[in-house]
């Protein structure tokens, strides 16, 4: 999955389109570098997000379709 795809999806940032313009303008790093939206991530890696609230979370799974509210917690664990 893309990686400005999985912070939607996963609700870490609100829209895909605002999740590409962060990650191309360097406020999202995947494993402490700077990386392009359209990055595949998978499972154990560490995702970097800047700006107002920063975060740092590890992807613990890769959804496949929809991720309801209740379950979005599965997919990510929150590092600092």
């Amino acid at each position: 999955m893309r990686l400005d795809d999985y912070l939607s999806t996963v609700g870490l940032i609100k829209r895909r389109t605002l999740a590409k313009e962060m990650t191309e303008g360097g406020l999202v790093k995947l494993n402490n570098s700077r990386t392009k939206p359209a990055h595949q991530i998978k499972s154990g890696d560490i995702i970097s997000i800047s700006g107002a609230t920063p975060v740092i979370v590890e992807v613990l799974a890769i959804p496949s379709g929809n991720v309801s509210k209740d379950s979005r917690p599965k997919y990510f664990k929150i590092i600092s």
